[in-house]
């Protein structure tokens, strides 16, 4: 299901762009071929279906996108975790079984000393 959605996106986004390329920002395009208003399809009625076209195209991307997520495999039954979340589990050590730095406890000679202020008290 989820290959299916990915493909009607793949093709929505592709119909588009070549409908957005086919229209002209100032009017003309394609319909600029349509000089008479007598034919079957008119400039204006050639402007209309284009930006029906867009729209529709743009709502579809839209709907698809969230199906999509929708659809996306989750959890599946046989499939082998990642590599990277193996690591991760295996480097992952409790808390409190983590080993203290040498200077974390109080009293030890690791432990950082304060800095010397810059003004000595008189």
């Amino acid at each position: 299901m989820y290959t299916a959605i990915t493909v009607f996106l793949i093709l929505a986004s592709i119909l588009l762009v070549l409908i957005i390329l086919v229209q002209n920002s100032k009017g003309g395009g394609l319909a600029a071929g349509f000089s008479s208003g007598t034919q079957l399809m008119g400039v204006r009625k050639t402007t209309d279906l284009l930006e029906r076209l867009t729209w529709g195209l743009a709502i579809s991307i839209f709907v698809l996108s969230v199906a999509g997520t929708f659809a996306l495999p989750r959890n599946q039954q046989g499939v082998a975790p990642s590599s990277i979340q193996e690591q991760i589990d295996q480097a992952t050590v409790p808390a409190a079984q983590a080993p203290l730095p040498p200077n974390a406890a109080e009293g030890q000679p690791g432990q950082a000393q304060p800095a010397p202020s810059e003004n000595p008290a008189p």
